[in-house]
């Protein structure tokens, strides 16, 4: 069986084919179906109605494990989509196409249908929707058929499942192909019709998947023990309507927390809106919360929904929360309070119903006793606390969060960065972090930048990580600092390599066993840690 094959079909000449049964399954069933699928089309034009008995036909007679409509949108040129089986919403939303994009892009660009007789060995296989990550279904065969009408590509028809028999293969080909062709004007005049609103709904889909995706709190990087503490108290309150306290350090996360907690909230479905109360000053940050109407001040040129408006239905995040002004304060307060408040200029109540979320790197409680923070409002915002630990506490979450940064900067920069060399990940796990994980992230991306062999080495990383106090920082390196630090890194990963074998990594480095001794002493470089380390990174 070929691997891909491209077919075109009289859809008339296979009806004698389905009086036939192969490995138990009889397509003659299914002549009813089409009976059918022709009757809707005809009578009421209904594509739901039509998709519903395609998709059951599918799933049922034909044992289909996977099944897909897909429309094509001219105005975008993007093949997305419609209705599905087999698949959940996150990877529904995930299966985007242009034509000539995978198979599904290469049936719509030629109008002309593909079969896959083993999926996972053709190289046109995108896998867009990430259904197939865990290469369950290796021996799966994959048939998608065109929905054309008068010569224009409106979508495609796609199936997957494992057959035993080539003849039932081509026969499933033919139906597919067929059940396009009946219900090709139906699609046109759906798409004629619905176009705007698809890609609005289909847009709309893909990016709450993505969102839900990007936010969930398995997705936050690091495993430690203070994490791990983290994720159950966002677990916990997710669920709840609770308003939340999120204190840490700048730096630590605070704004991706209270994304997870919103993503996985009953108030998903609504907006989140995040306003930073230290962005603005102290006269514009109550119009920039609450709103005002034309005409209330200077410059005041339309009406203006603040962020409690806009939030309505969803989750408002307050970052620094710690840096409003008694006055502001005063008017969270009511907000919490009430759930109601005035724009700027307005004399009408404006009612939400939403979750606040807040978040601070000051000490509320200590701010409290020095009378700068309101204590009322201090325990109207920690119903719920989460403390976020810096990274220095977190352990070897340094390395898994260095080994994420790496992967995505290698990717966005064209680099083929594969490590971390031991040196520079001593380096990493030693300095102390101030700037925490958006510090870590900065010194990643440009030591993926400087790198040119794949590999991240300790003289990549900035001086701050160089000198041997913690936060010292030098101008940059003279060429005997840099030549020190390529000889340091090259003695650590021949003993790493060789398994802390003094002999070997002489070897290795074209050195006697003596000469790489003085060195070694030079460095302040022991073998015995070494020793316990595997031979290969």
């Amino acid at each position: 069986m070929n691997d891909t094959v491209t077919l075109e079909f009289d859809i008339n000449d296979f009806v004698e084919e389905f009086t036939h049964c192969f490995t138990g399954e009889c397509r003659v069933n299914v002549l009813p179906v089409l009976h059918r699928i022709g009757f809707v089309s005809t009578q009421s034009a209904d594509l739901s109605a039509l998709l519903a008995i395609i998709l059951e036909v599918m799933q049922q007679p034909l044992r289909m494990q996977r099944g897909m409509l897909m429309l094509y949108d001219r105005h975008s040129d993007t093949i997305f989509i419609h209705e599905s089986f087999g698949l959940t919403d996150e990877e529904k939303g995930r299966g985007i196409y242009a034509p000539g994009e995978g198979i599904t892009g290469k049936v719509v660009e030629s109008g002309k249908a593909i079969v896959v007789a083993r999926l996972h060995e053709n190289s046109d296989f995108l896998d867009r929707t990430q259904a197939h990550a865990d290469r369950g279904r290796a021996n799966a065969s994959f048939i998608c058929v065109p929905i054309v009408r008068a010569q224009k590509v409106l979508g495609t028809i796609c199936a997957e499942r494992v057959y035993m028999s080539r003849r039932l293969l081509e026969q499933d080909v033919k139906l597919l192909a067929t059940i396009a062709a009946m219900i090709a004007p139906v699609v046109d005049l759906y798409l004629i019709e619905n176009i705007d609103k698809v890609r609005l709904e289909n847009e709309n889909r893909r990016l709450k998947s993505a969102l839900k995706r990007r936010f969930k709190p398995s997705n936050i990087i690091g495993n430690s023990k203070p994490m791990q503490q983290v994720y159950e108290h966002i677990r916990k309150v997710a669920g709840a309507r609770a308003t939340v306290l999120i204190l840490g350090e700048s730096g630590v996360g605070k704004e991706l927390v209270a994304s997870a907690i919103h993503y996985n909230s009953p108030y998903a479905e609504g907006p989140f809106v995040k306003s930073n109360c230290a962005a603005f000053p102290d006269n514009l940050i109550e119009s920039e919360l609450f709103g005002h109407e034309r005409g209330s001040f200077t410059g005041a040129v339309a009406t203006h929904k603040g962020c409690f408006e806009q939030a309505d239905g969803g989750t408002i995040f307050l970052d620094e929360v710690g840096e409003l002004s008694l006055a502001n304060q005063a008017k969270l307060l009511r907000v919490l309070q009430e759930r109601t408040f005035k724009r700027i200029g307005g004399v009408k109540p404006i009612k939400v119903d939403l979750r606040i979320i807040t978040a601070t790197n000051r000490n509320l409680a200590a701010m409290v006793e020095e009378g700068t923070f309101r204590e009322d409002l201090y325990y109207r915002l920690n119903v719920f606390c989460i403390t976020i630990p810096p990274l220095r506490e977190r352990g070897s979450d340094v390395i898994t969060l260095a080994d994420h940064f790496v992967t995505r900067y290698a990717a966005e920069n064209g680099k083929s960065v594969k490590r971390i060399s031991t040196p520079a990940l001593n380096m990493l796990m030693s300095y102390h972090w101030p700037g925490n994980v958006r510090e870590l992230e900065n010194v990643i991306e440009s030591a993926v930048i400087l790198s040119e062999d794949g590999v991240i080495h300790s003289y990549d990383l900035p001086p701050s990580l160089q000198t041997s106090h913690e936060s010292g920082t030098v101008n940059g390196f003279s060429l005997e600092d840099k030549l020190r630090a390529v000889e340091y890194e090259m003695i650590a990963e021949a003993l790493k390599n060789n398994g802390g074998r003094v002999g070997e990594a002489a070897e290795e480095l074209g050195l006697t066993r003596r000469m790489l001794g003085i060195r070694m002493q030079k460095h302040h470089i022991s073998y015995k840690p070494f020793r316990s380390t595997s031979p290969l990174d």
